[in-house]
């Protein structure tokens, strides 16, 4: 099949397996050349591994630490060779050829995170294969959860709490600025939220492995959040999002007090925005981003998410003086992102964009490039017009 993206809307419904593969194998190769992280973790669990953060950080763990990986995602495999599997599905088919060819052992769960019946088969697996594991990423992003116990199911909102808000934002289809209200959120919708992105999953996990005598002695586990700057703090850090995110990091200081018991940790690592399918539909975010790259690639300063997770994993977890945090006891891997110079001349740029000046001010051609490198697309080492195989499995993964 020869695959194009297609792309309705904020949402790309086709994936290209060798592009994925090629955009793994560049990551695979930055990791490589930045040669061995000492002291790294040697058996490692991410949960949300196809993409983004999570793909990074097992990617880091694999090719930085030689580790050997367990990842957990719910990604949607090719139908009757029909349409393409999820990017997220060939991620991960590149990912474990290249593991196995380095003779690491690589194992991947597709299934629902939140479950009883995934928790308890990772477990096992683990048991069985590792013995224990002495580092857990979570790395999960989902709109619902239904709660493994009661069966209810929660969805997340993104909307102010208390006051309606109103702002600008930038419309990625048609290019245009324009003003976004929203209205406050109710009660059931926060509690709704913090139950899908909260720490309650996070905790499930992690108790679930210290019951089953699954985490190593010192063993850490770190989750991924975002804070975010003055201009969207309204309606994302202290909206429903930024309640989720305030449970989150309450999560982990009760799991950091759990762990003690193995001399092991607990951290929230707040990253640097980054493009994702979902943000592309998130008010606001798309105009803050463009604008932030422009400034950071300026400075000197852009990560990509492989960059940034090498960078948390030799300078933050693993440097051979302990986690490093800030006073709240939060790793700070938006640094770069928030530095006041950066800040600034976001906040200036912010005041004074509009239609006219858009390019100028703001960076939609690298906006286009990552989103479209999310599914494979628009990588200079690979051929578009060539008709290739959709029907790609997982090598760990048994249909």
């Amino acid at each position: 099949m020869i695959v194009q993206p297609k792309i309705r809307g904020y949402i790309c419904t086709t994936a290209h397996p060798v592009g994925c593969a090629n955009s793994v194998a560049q990551q695979i190769d930055f990791v490589k050349k930045q040669g061995p992280i000492d002291g790294g973790p040697k058996k490692v669990l991410v949960i949300g591994a196809s993409n983004g953060y999570g793909l990074a950080s097992r990617i880091v763990a694999a090719f930085g630490c030689q580790a050997d990986t367990v990842g957990v995602f719910f990604e949607r495999s090719s139908e009757n060779n029909k349409r393409t599997a999820t990017a997220g599905w060939y991620n991960t088919v590149a990912f474990e050829k290249q593991a196995q060819a380095d003779g690491l052992y690589a194992k991947s769960f597709n299934g629902d995170a939140f479950s009883n019946r995934i928790r308890q088969d990772v477990c096992q697996t683990i048991k069985e294969d590792l013995g224990q594991v002495d580092l857990v990423i979570y790395s999960l992003a989902s709109p619902r959860r239904q709660h493994p116990e009661t069966g209810e199911i929660s969805k997340s909102v993104l909307k102010p709490i208390g006051a309606p808000f109103q702002g600008k934002s930038l419309n990625l289809n048609t290019l245009e600025m324009e003003m976004i209200a929203l209205e406050p959120a109710s009660d059931d919708e926060i509690q709704q939220t913090v139950a899908v992105m909260g720490g309650n999953d996070w905790t499930l996990w992690i108790e679930s492995l210290l019951a089953d005598d699954l985490l190593a002695p010192g063993a850490n586990t770190v989750a991924y959040s975002y804070i975010g700057p003055e201009v969207t703090r309204l309606i994302y850090r202290n909206g429903t999002i930024g309640r989720a995110k305030d449970h989150l990091e309450q999560t982990a200081k009760q799991l950091d007090a759990k762990l003690k018991v193995i001399n092991g940790h607990a951290v929230v690592s707040v990253n640097k925005a980054i493009v994702t399918q979902s943000s592309s539909a998130i008010p606001f975010i798309p105009l803050y981003f463009v604008i932030l790259t422009r400034v950071m690639k300026a400075m000197n300063l852009e990560e990509s998410c492989v960059e940034q997770m090498h960078r948390l994993f030799q300078s933050r977890l693993f440097n051979g003086n302990g986690i490093i945090v800030d006073e709240q006891g939060i790793v700070r891997m938006d640094d770069y992102e928030m530095r006041e110079e950066v800040q600034k001349k976001v906040m200036a740029n912010w005041e004074r964009v509009n239609i006219r000046n858009l390019r100028e001010l703001a960076d939609i051609e690298e906006y286009n490039k990552q989103f479209l490198r999310l599914f494979g697309f628009g990588l200079d080492n690979t051929d578009y017009q060539e008709d290739v195989r959709i029907d790609l499995a997982i090598p760990s993964i048994k249909s």
